[in-house]
């Protein structure tokens, strides 16, 4: 290959892209933004023997001039001025999801949805290891598409977990079988509206057609208006209705149904590890995806009853003295967060507050009720929610200036018999690197208790 690819970004993304482009002998210029950072730092993210022309800054023109594709981490907005750029300049910008399947082989099924896209792709991805022989899960779950791709072959299987921000950069990418879990308001600071947002997440199934499967949730309106223009074979799952055709849950069972004719019972709630109505809603997006891809019913049926939640999403961590704590990191934003309280079967403090990404949290408030006895609040959005709570009458609410507080603050609020649960309702960007890092943070401080 002799195209030579300007790569954006220097974290996990553009790493692994520059990685895949050096072995397939593309020429790399890989550009760094932060000219804080040292030239000899950013080269230590590389694996030794990647030959690229590195960029601490703005490329000149002359650069641009030479690049044939410009890549950029989802990180970057395509409004950015540097990708505007690119635009004027006719330099075709994709993202690595797309780089990953330009050479990518086999067969890839793709996850999308502002809340549940992890435990989904993760369900989806164990259920596929039940029955095929080489499976891949990737993308937003945090392994980069791109570091997989030199071992695919014809026969693999990819599960991937695609955020807005790299649905914005595709062109060709598509899956056998997309899903979209749900539509609510998240990341309007990048997206502006919700009609921009609610169109970028209805890209994963842009380039579908007859013969491929697009699975959506019934009970959002948001999808089913998306529903009307998806050209691919749209499958519906629902908690809140009984389908002609589709998967969904009548009383505490889950039935599925490809003909509308033969039903076909896959659990019941009960035999599930997961907790709440929202990963119920999870499980049925996974078995409708695993279902279309050919996995019989026994291998889908089993590991559903054997799956266990993922890291950081309502994830119990330990009890002490009476009082479970649990770990909802990837609570970052209020209806996930919603679902995380719904989920709670015990008065609970709430630890939230983050990153400003302008949401409104009054929902979120409402669906306290009775079940919150406490708000423990930190970070950039504390006052925001600290406001909107005593506007909804809510007002036993303390501010702290750490998790490490918070965690302590909570532990002396619960009592024998309460939950204390971390569920944030806004990103970590502000106090931390990432959600994970919030998330083994709350796990450390609980432990010390």
């Amino acid at each position: 290959m002799q195209k030579t690819f300007l790569v954006v970004g220097t974290g996990k993304s553009g790493v692994a892209a520059a990685s895949l482009l050096s072995k397939k002998g593309a020429n790399i210029i890989v550009i760094e933004g932060n000219d804080k950072l040292k030239r000899d730092e950013i080269m230590s993210r590389f694996p030794a023997g990647i030959s690229f022309k590195l960029i601490i800054g703005e490329p000149d023109d002359i650069i641009l001039d030479d690049t044939d594709i410009a890549v950029i981490s989802p990180g970057v907005p395509i409004d950015s001025p540097l990708v505007l750029k690119f635009k004027e300049k006719g330099i075709p910008v994709w993202g690595e999801i797309e780089l990953a399947y330009v050479f990518g082989k086999g067969k890839m099924y793709a996850i999308t949805g502002t809340n549940g896209k992890t435990t989904t792709t993760a369900l989806t991805g164990a259920i596929m290891r039940s029955y095929f022989d080489d499976v891949f899960v990737v993308g937003n779950i945090g392994l980069p598409y791109t570091g997989y791709v030199q071992e695919m072959k014809d026969s693999s299987v990819t599960v991937a977990e695609i955020s807005s921000f790299q649905l914005e950069t595709i062109h060709t990418f598509r899956p056998e079988v997309s899903a979209i879990l749900n539509i609510t308001p998240d990341h309007l600071n990048r997206h502006h509206t919700m009609e921009c947002y609610a169109a970028t997440k209805a890209r994963i199934a842009k380039n579908q057609s007859l013969g491929n499967v697009c699975v959506l949730n019934y009970d959002d309106e948001y999808l089913r208006n998306i529903a009307k223009d998806i050209k691919a074979d749209v499958f519906w799952f629902s908690s809140g209705h009984i389908l002609e055709r589709g998967i969904w849950m009548e009383g505490k069972e889950i039935i599925y149904s490809d003909t509308g004719q033969e039903h076909i019972h896959i659990c019941s709630i009960y035999d599930m590890k997961l907790l709440g109505r929202h990963n119920y809603e999870n499980v049925m997006a996974a078995v409708a995806i695993a279902m279309h891809a050919g996995v019989p019913v026994d291998c889908i049926r089993k590991t559903v009853k054997e799956f266990n939640a993922v890291e950081h999403r309502i994830e119990f961590v330990k009890e002490i003295n009476g009082v479970k704590y649990y770990n909802d990191s990837k609570g970052t934003n209020p209806d996930a967060a919603i679902k995380a309280v719904e989920a709670m079967v015990c008065p609970t403090v709430v630890i939230a507050g983050g990153y400003d990404k302008q949401s409104s949290y009054d929902e979120w408030i409402a669906s306290f009720k009775d079940k919150v006895k406490c708000l423990v609040l930190l970070g950039a959005t504390a006052d925001k929610i600290a406001n909107a709570a005593v506007k909804a009458g809510f007002n036993n609410i303390i501010k702290v200036s750490s998790l490490e507080e918070a965690v302590s603050v909570s532990s002396k609020q619960a009592v024998d018999g309460d939950a204390v649960l971390l569920s944030p309702a806004c990103a970590s960007w502000d106090m931390f690197k990432n959600y994970e890092e919030r998330g083994e943070l709350f796990k450390k401080y609980v432990d010390r208790l």
